[in-house]
């Protein structure tokens, strides 16, 4: 029986087999064997395809994408990139810059004279205390996936979000700080709003804060997430600002239109 080569099949037999194939390996392994395998994995219609099979869009998505390939990697990287944001590791995987009062400390919801967190999976929070407590992670985007020309060409958004609560019976002061850095961890853009102050006899809702990174300086390379805060009254114990649920997330840009060569990852 006479072989039969793989580029003889129909062209829409081996785009489904492409679809089956783990992204990294179609564009390190697969798309340099030939010219016919090059252009089928440059196709929109594959990475629309891969996207319907990993759940990423569905049959009805009407919004635009500038770049298909980059969306489905995109979605593929996209998840939280702060470790135990809402203190299940006690204080596992966060950097403690400032200490003072009786210092950091993890408490359970709703906690004395506190409110329910709007997600009911959120079961725990970390709290300050009279003096300022601080506390950061630093992001490290390569080591987490993202390339480097993925960053500089196509600049994804990011998404930085923080929830914060104060106690009903003692006024408080919260603070956040987010910057993006090079490599050699130069500042390229900052989130550092004013610091917020919510005083004593208040209704102890959860507040949430929210910033968008767009546009920024191509070379960023790291993230740095920094929030904390004391209370006002200067109380011994834990009277201080609550934080839980805090989020760095990498996101697609769906209506715009960045360049359109990206490097194999």
């Amino acid at each position: 029986m006479a072989l039969v080569s793989i580029n003889q099949l129909p062209e829409n037999i081996l785009l489904e087999v492409f679809t089956h194939v783990p992204a990294r390996q179609l564009l390190r392994n697969c798309r340099p064997v030939c010219c016919l395998w090059r252009d089928l994995i440059d196709l929109v219609s594959l990475w629309k395809r891969k996207c319907l099979r990993e759940g990423y869009v569905t049959e009805d998505w009407n919004q635009p994408v500038s770049d298909w390939k980059v969306f489905y990697f995109l979605c593929s990287l996209r998840r939280n990139l702060l470790r135990n944001p809402c203190a299940e590791e006690d204080m596992r995987f966060w950097k403690i810059d400032s200490n003072g009062g009786d210092q950091w400390k993890v408490e359970s919801l709703p906690g004395a004279h506190g409110t329910g967190f709007p997600d009911a999976e959120v079961k725990k929070y970390f709290v300050t205390s009279y003096d300022m407590c601080l506390k950061s992670q630093i992001i490290d985007l390569r080591a987490e996936g993202y390339w480097e020309e993925l960053l500089d060409k196509f600049r994804p958004d990011i998404v930085v979000k923080d929830w914060f609560a104060p106690r009903a019976d003692c006024g408080c002061t919260y603070h956040i700080r987010v910057q993006l850095a090079s490599a050699d961890y130069l500042v390229l853009a900052s989130f550092e709003p004013p610091p917020v102050t919510i005083h004593q006899w208040n209704d102890a809702k959860w507040t949430e804060v929210s910033h968008t990174f767009s546009d920024y300086p191509p070379g960023v390379r790291h993230i740095f997430f920094q929030h904390g805060g004391k209370d006002t009254q200067f109380w011994a114990g834990w009277y201080g600002p609550r934080v839980t649920n805090s989020s760095v997330v990498i996101s697609h840009r769906v209506t715009r239109n960045p360049p359109h060569t990206v490097a194999q990852p």
